[in-house]
């Protein structure tokens, strides 16, 4: 059975970063290092597109790259769970913030080599080197509360796409009671349209770690969508226990399968307890795509209970929803209802996680044992994908790029 929601209203929901009302001592950047336009020139100029699975990914010995800024109020408390996109030869990191109460907006960083973040003083200066650095952080979120969805609890986890030179980042909005899938559209990383909730009253199950499920009412979360149209519908895999896949015309009216009909679900040791979607899927030579996850699992079998993992499954979203053939319209793609191709769901996936948590701050922190990804970019011939370590601090793990 499908279900759907039809956005029909913006609800006056423009809003700007700087209507923002954060209280911030520090000397972080007031702009970005350049203005971003529709035109802006995304992605690395001598990219190559990768062969499944993109191995090793190895984490990076200077983590945390970036960590909670005291004197900032949005990010004083913790900050992780970054999205990322290449704009210009840098780096642009949207990433989880929360302050002292909890409450979690999104904030902007960016960096030309992609672990050198610097927000505490305006400029540093190396005498090493007599090179003056200017500050990469800017001091205010870019996506915060507004609305009533998202009052108390904020706005969480954003994942990042770009299509025809406008950015989507969908997000978690958390009203304290429920959370819900949102979405999020802008041309300049600064100034954002948000819309209403994308599945509302979805009833989702959760699963303990004995396998007991139980409902969870109105909660929706965690999606990545794929950047091309495909069979005249953009694609979506959603969800924070299982896997949806969600199919929309023009990015803004998602329709989704039912919860009975799930794309995925955890099928290894690492990930049985709940899977969910990281960055957006990267095109492969053989026009496949890879969608990295997370997965948690329940400990039973070779790994500490709770832990989160990152890994990798391959998918095709060709033909993965039919439309209906209606000949009294003019697009039947967009007119029809869509119907689940038989085949639908992973054409493979790894079987160990490809990053866990190994160090201190990943096994310690506000939510302990967790490596967390929702960024992945080419860069200057390696792959860099971005985490959360422990729900705290934001780190990195970079694999080369195949030959």
């Amino acid at each position: 059975m499908l279900t759907s929601h039809l956005i029909v209203a913006f609800l006056s929901l423009h809003f700007t970063a700087a209507q923002a009302t954060y209280s911030n001592t520090s000397s972080s950047a007031t702009s970005l290092p350049f203005s971003i336009t529709p035109d802006t020139v995304e992605g690395d100029p001598n990219y190559t597109a990768p062969i499944f699975p993109i191995l090793p990914f190895n984490q990076y010995a200077g983590n945390p790259i970036l960590a909670p800024n005291p004197a900032s109020n949005f990010e004083s408390a913790y900050l992780y769970n970054p999205t990322a996109i290449v704009l210009n030869e840098t780096i642009f990191l949207l990433y989880r913030a929360q302050n002292e109460s909890k409450v979690s907006s999104v904030g902007l960083a960016w960096s030309t080599d992609g672990t050198t973040f610097r927000s505490m003083v305006e400029q540093e200066y190396d005498p090493r080197t007599l090179t003056v650095y200017d500050q990469t952080r800017l001091n205010r979120p870019i996506i915060y509360a507004t609305e009533p969805w998202e009052q108390g609890g904020g706005t969480e986890d954003p994942r990042i796409v770009r299509v025809n030179g406008t950015f989507y980042v969908t997000y978690t909005a958390y009203n304290l009671t429920s959370a819900q899938l949102c979405l999020a559209t802008s041309t300049d990383l600064l100034t954002w349209t948000k819309y209403p909730p994308l599945f509302p009253n979805w009833q989702d199950v959760a699963f303990s770690d004995i396998d007991v499920p139980s409902p969870r009412f109105n909660h929706s979360k965690s999606a990545a969508i794929v950047n091309e149209k495909i069979d005249g519908v953009y694609n979506m895999y959603w969800g924070d226990s299982s896997f949806y896949h969600a199919t929309s015309p023009d990015m803004l009216n998602w329709t989704t399968l039912s919860a009975g009909e799930p794309f995925a679900s955890g099928v290894h040791p690492w990930e049985n307890r709940l899977i969910e979607p990281g960055p957006a899927p990267i095109k492969t030579r053989d026009n496949r795509w890879i969608l990295v996850y997370n997965g948690m699992t329940t400990g039973r079998i070779g790994y500490p209970a709770a832990q989160y993992g990152v890994g990798q499954m391959l998918i095709d979203p060709s033909r993965a929803f039919l439309p209906t053939v209606n000949t009294s319209i003019i697009n039947p793609v967009t007119g029809g209802t869509y119907q689940p191709a038989i085949a639908d769901g992973p054409v493979a996936r790894i079987e160990k996680p490809m990053v866990f948590p190994s160090t201190e701050l990943e096994t310690n922190g506000q939510v302990g044992r967790v490596t967390f990804a929702e960024g992945l970019v080419q860069f200057k011939g390696k792959w860099w994908l971005y985490y959360g370590m422990a729900d705290s601090y934001l780190g990195v793990a970079i694999a080369d790029v195949q030959a």
